[in-house]
């Protein structure tokens, strides 16, 4: 009588203290940030048959697998002493809501911590021939835990392109971090821009990356610079002809204005599952300067850049 006693005093307790472990300490045991099938038709190709392909998606919850309704029930019985207990706490189940098992809750916690977000390790970029002409689809290869950043900065993103040919690249195109913390309505954008050279069988093709990244308005000018000759006439009579630098400005971004998000991710504040229903405005320049010179011909060109974005309906 005594051994059973102390037997499920131990039980008790393990059962008291198995209540009071914080989930997040189980990250490490579950962490299963992993790639998933995720097909999507890209149209018709020359043939007119349809295609879909498979561009993967990062799944950042951790999925219980599902157990026969015979093991479920012998293990619910388990947890209870008695038949007589079992009985009573099935009754009380039935008559209102059951607070979840820790089994239960850990599969509805994000698998890569607090301060991670499951991301693609790497993408690879294939060319599809379609009715319509050649489109690029960008697949993900994997997935793994990445630490969500504080400020806005310029991360590393590889992109394979012409994969398992002999003109296989991979290259650093480059990305914005999605640093948390960010004023309503700011966001980590690119706002400078590079280039790298891919050799392919027929020409060389020019993929644009991301050289910087700062924290802007959804809707936001970047730099964009052209030159033009300018034709320049000194006081003493001499006629100079020079670049003239002028950088015109690009609106990038999107516009949510009125466009609410209604239901968030319980996990991730940041996924959106149900917008409302208003129309999106456009990013467009809003103000402008103008820049007047000689061309190479002694006429007067005005060439008009944005100094200024705003959204517009």
């Amino acid at each position: 009588m005594l051994v059973f006693c102390l037997f499920c005093f131990c039980v008790s307790v393990t059962g008291v203290l198995s209540k009071h472990i914080d989930h997040r300490n189980l990250f490490t045991q579950r962490v299963c940030c992993k790639r998933q099938s995720h097909f999507v038709y890209i149209g018709q190709d020359i043939s007119g048959s349809p295609v879909s392909v498979d561009v993967g998606m990062c799944r950042s919850h951790c999925g219980g697998a599902s157990r026969p309704p015979h093991e479920a029930g012998q293990q619910e019985y388990s947890k209870h002493s008695s038949m007589l207990e079992f009985l009573r706490s099935k009754k009380m189940r039935t008559r209102g809501p059951s607070a979840p098992d820790s089994a239960e809750v850990l599969n509805h916690l994000p698998s890569c911590g607090v301060n991670q977000v499951c991301e693609p390790t790497g993408i690879r970029v294939d060319r599809v021939l379609l009715l319509e002409g050649p489109r690029e689809v960008e697949v993900i290869e994997e997935c793994h835990c990445e630490v969500r950043l504080s400020q806005c900065i310029r991360v590393p993103a590889l992109k394979t392109f012409y994969s398992e040919t002999p003109y296989e690249a991979v290259i650093d195109v480059g990305g914005c971090s999605r640093s948390k913390g960010s004023p309503e309505g700011f966001s980590c954008v690119p706002t400078k821009f590079d280039s790298a050279l891919v050799e392919t069988p027929n020409k060389v093709d020019l993929i644009q990356t991301v050289a910087a990244c700062e924290l802007k308005e959804s809707c936001y000018r970047v730099p964009y610079v052209e030159y033009y000759y300018e034709t320049v006439h000194h006081a003493d009579g001499v006629k100079e002809e020079r670049l003239k630098e002028i950088d015109l400005g690009r609106c990038l971004g999107g516009c949510t204005t009125g466009n609410r998000c209604l239901l968030r991710a319980p996990s991730d504040p940041d996924i959106c599952h149900l917008w409302d229903g208003k129309q999106s405005s456009s990013c467009v320049p809003q103000g402008y300067e103008s820049h007047s010179f000689l061309n190479q011909h002694g006429q007067i060109r005005t060439v008009l850049s944005i100094t200024s974005c705003f959204c517009q309906n």
